[in-house]
């Protein structure tokens, strides 16, 4: 190759990876908003729910959270036809606009001592506005990753994504780390402080928008457009049924292991383990600090090796260590050791991870391929994800909280099931396929 052609390869790829980052920027930023809400919850719970039980409180606070799950699949369904009609890049402009919008809603509701019930009204509503938007996004965002990404470093640029996914959430509890050890006291969390981290997400939304004003168009969907007027069509979706079944199959379990370590491990932590708020912030940012740096690496492996053998990895071990690692995690007293029992999880999830949404994208045409990813995900999420704080909570409230952890083994082993029928898809992508 002579320089002349490297150097224009090498600026195409930093093209390449920069569209990636710019189209993966609102997906931390969706999951930045989200989290925050989770990680805030043991503050704000008492503005909006006069119970003095302050595991009931987390219960009605985690119901909410799961509120916004129901709105899901209504974004996957609007944004991905969007996306699929009219282009990823003004789909993924119009889903972290109304995610800013939810932001400022929940900064701005006032607490049950000003309006009364209105109030987790108002909250339930702001979590159905960024419910819809994150349905959007993730279809969008994770169709956009696998076009604009190059054939045989699919699987790398699809762990980098999820380091975005996974890093929202490391900002938020960086935030919270923040405002608690410098700025805040706890009584001034519990009154007003909390509302912060929601004026920061709207503000990141604004400059979210302003980064992805420039975004290219994939190639993918242009060739699309250009071959068939089916694009977007729900009939050419239905046609792609078997697609759309393993998409659920497959998310099952590993949004339920998602939402374990991630939503529910700072409550468990906190309610279970008995750890400081601090401790618990501080196991919990390095826990996901962890799953951060591994994710790129086991994407990688994924296009030396396949994907089948990460999603079969994580099938099996989730099933068999699920029970002996929350069991663990509850039984310990040290920090630290709760925080290599996390890593250990996450050690085991990240084969679902790391990979999922470039199988997903790999599952489907062009013409459909943000509607086929974005809406039987969503719809999964939120019956298996979403629920996954008030299912745990709902349990531990019985006095029979290891009946959650047979629940999520349960789930992980329904995937398992799929991984095995799954072709593996770097080998049968049809990525190449336009209608």
């Amino acid at each position: 190759m002579t320089t002349a052609a490297i150097a224009i390869e090498q600026d195409h790829t930093l093209g390449r990876v920069k569209a990636i980052l710019v189209g993966s920027m609102g997906n931390l930023i969706e999951w930045y908003d989200v989290y925050a809400y989770s990680a805030f919850a043991l503050y704000f719970s008492g503005s909006f729910f006069t119970d003095k039980s302050l595991e009931k409180q987390q219960l009605f606070v985690a119901l909410i959270f799961a509120s916004g799950f129901i709105a899901r699949p209504f974004g996957g369904l609007l944004f991905g036809y969007f996306a699929d009609r009219y282009g990823r890049r003004n789909s993924l402009m119009l889903s972290v606009l109304l995610m800013c919008f939810g932001s400022l809603m929940i900064a701005a509701t006032p607490t049950a001592a000003t309006i009364g019930a209105a109030a987790p009204v108002m909250l339930t509503l702001a979590r159905i506005v960024q419910g819809a938007s994150q349905g959007g996004e993730y279809g969008a965002s994770a169709t956009y990753l696998a076009e604009i990404s190059s054939a045989d470093r699919r699987g790398f640029y699809s762990g980098v994504w999820y380091t975005t996914l996974i890093g929202g959430q490391f900002c938020a509890l960086v935030v919270l780390l923040v405002l608690q050890k410098v700025f805040l006291t706890p009584e001034q969390l519990k009154d007003w402080g909390w509302r912060i981290p929601f004026v920061i997400g709207a503000l990141l939304s604004v400059f979210a928008i302003y980064m992805r004003r420039d975004m290219i168009e994939t190639s993918y969907f242009e060739a699309a457009k250009k071959k068939t007027s089916e694009i977007g069509s729900l009939w050419k979706l239905a046609a792609q049924w078997k697609s759309l079944l393993f998409v659920i199959g497959i998310t099952v379990g590993g949004t339920s292991a998602f939402y374990t370590y991630t939503t529910y491990m700072q409550k468990f932590l906190k309610l279970s383990v008995k750890l400081t708020d601090d401790q618990t912030t501080a196991v919990t940012a390095g826990s996901l600090l962890f799953a951060i740096l591994i994710q790129p690496l086991y994407g990688a492996l994924s296009d030396k090796i396949g994907r089948k053998p990460l999603l079969i990895g994580f099938g099996v071990l989730g099933t068999l260590g699920t029970y002996p690692l929350l069991t663990t995690l509850r039984a310990t007293t040290e920090p630290f050791m709760a925080f290599l029992i996390i890593c250990l999880a996450w050690a085991i999830v990240t084969g679902y991870t790391s990979i999922t949404a470039i199988v997903k994208a790999e599952l489907f045409p062009t013409a459909v391929r943000a509607l086929g990813v974005g809406l039987p995900y969503a719809l999964t999420a939120a019956i298996f994800g979403g629920t996954t704080d008030s299912v745990a909570l709902y349990f531990k409230n019985a006095g029979h909280e290891e009946w959650f952890y047979f629940y999520a083994t349960a789930l992980i082993f329904i995937s398992l099931i799929f991984y095995i029928a799954l072709p593996d898809t770097q080998k049968a992508s049809r990525m190449e396929q336009h209608s």
